[in-house]
């Protein structure tokens, strides 16, 4: 590479997102980037000139090792939506004259499907202008809803943190008995797609049957017979524990946490802040059956999850950013690097790159076929594509007890 390299990171984080940091960094540099820029806040921040050089926070391979193992966005997020490029010029000119001052050769932008509607944009308004900057994109989420990927980075490691928060929700449903029983709700992230909610099913084993239900955003919920089921259940056993996507809707459309509040915050993609599911179906079931409910949300928890972090989703998590790297300065544009699964046993992935346009503003939903019939739990073909993702541990770096992550100053 010849010239500077800038790398920013948005949307939701992950316990992953910062290992592919490490590797955009690591890459670049072995590459013969001169300088590789950190946007702080995303694009946004790079609106406002705000960016750091990371060979000033990365100066050891003690430092890119403590970056892998630390959660959250290292140079922070943002939900920022770039104008069409025929309705506000303006803002894609600024964004250019600075990659024009800091000599940019490859932009590259590690996050989900509306931070890929980042990138088509800005390769867009690139070769409308014949500008010479190229841009890749660099899956991350959670959600693992990106389309053309047989999965995202950070995906694997909340999916094993929410299997292993199940178990012990589950074993801990058993310690104290009540009259009518006790049912535990657990609400798990995903929006619209299930691939999280599914990953409850992680938690059954030879010495755990797993939550007794499972209901995806992808299949219409039904209040009446999700209690009939529930009261069915509390005949044959005392505790019951469901797991419930915060984005499970009616037959008529609207949200089940829409039931029991207003949901006010939109984000800047016009995406409703999804909460209070559990909560709601906690309420509902005392007040059909009369037993003692728990809402559990697991919320942030299962995105922040280092110490649980998957070995396999971190590993490819720096090998995506290095993907991404590669594919910029061999002249690619306008793509995504994704994830291509090769075999299951033994398991293998390899990268490639795809149009960006085919991924940006899709959302890849889990299979109708990798659900029961009931809609109430899923197939063991979704907990045999899931399985390998969560291979292996990564020790976090311990001092005094507590993990050791990398930090940087928020006054920058």
């Amino acid at each position: 590479m010849k010239g500077n390299v800038i790398v920013g990171q948005s949307g939701g984080p992950t316990a992953a997102i910062n290992s592919s940091l490490a590797g955009v960094y690591r890459t670049a540099k072995d590459r013969g980037a001169k300088k590789v820029y950190g946007m702080l806040h995303g694009v946004q921040g790079l609106l406002q000139e705000r960016y750091i050089d990371l060979s000033e926070h990365i100066k050891t391979e003690l430092d890119a090792e403590l970056l892998k193992r630390t959660p959250a966005a290292f140079l922070g997020s943002c939900r920022y939506k770039l104008p069409e490029i025929h309705e506000d010029k303006a803002v894609y000119e600024k964004i250019f004259k600075i990659l024009d001052k800091l000599d940019i050769e490859a932009f590259i932008y590690i996050g989900g499907n509306d931070s890929m509607d980042t990138i088509k944009k800005l390769s867009d308004y690139a070769i409308i202008t014949g500008h010479p900057t190229r841009f890749v994109g660099c899956p991350k989420t959670i959600d693992n809803d990106l389309a053309l990927t047989d999965h995202t980075p950070g995906y694997g490691s909340a999916a094993k943190y929410i299997g292993t928060s199940l178990k012990e929700i589950i074993r801990d449903g058993f310690c104290l008995e009540y009259p009518k029983g006790l049912v535990t709700i657990v609400e798990i992230m995903g929006r619209n797609a299930g691939w999280l909610t599914g990953a409850a099913a992680l938690s059954q084993g030879e010495d755990c049957d797993g939550p007794d239900l499972i209901y995806l955003p992808e299949i219409t919920f039904d209040l009446h017979q999700f209690s009939d089921k529930v009261k069915q259940l509390l005949e044959k056993k005392p505790s019951v524990v469901v797991a419930v996507s915060e984005g499970i809707r009616t037959g008529d459309g609207n949200y089940v946490c829409e039931l029991g509040s207003s949901v006010d915050f939109v984000d800047a993609f016009g995406h409703k802040q999804l909460s209070g599911t559990a909560s709601y179906l906690a309420s509902f079931i005392a007040g059909e059956i009369g037993c003692k409910t728990r809402a559990i949300e697991l919320s942030t928890l299962q995105r922040s999850a280092s110490h649980a972090a998957s070995r396999v989703d971190i590993l490819e998590a720096y090998q995506v950013g290095g993907a991404a790297v590669k594919a910029a300065d061999e002249g690619d544009s306008g793509k995504m690097v994704v994830l291509q699964r090769l075999s299951d046993d033994p398991y293998q992935c390899g990268t490639e790159v795809k149009d960006v346009h085919k991924i940006a503003n899709d959302e890849k939903l889990v299979p109708r076929e990798w659900v029961n019939e009931e809609g109430t739990y899923v197939t063991d073909e979704f907990v045999a594509y899931v399985r390998p993702l969560i291979q292996g541990d990564v020790s976090p770096v311990m001092v005094d007890g507590i993990p050791r992550h990398l930090f940087r100053s928020y006054d920058m």
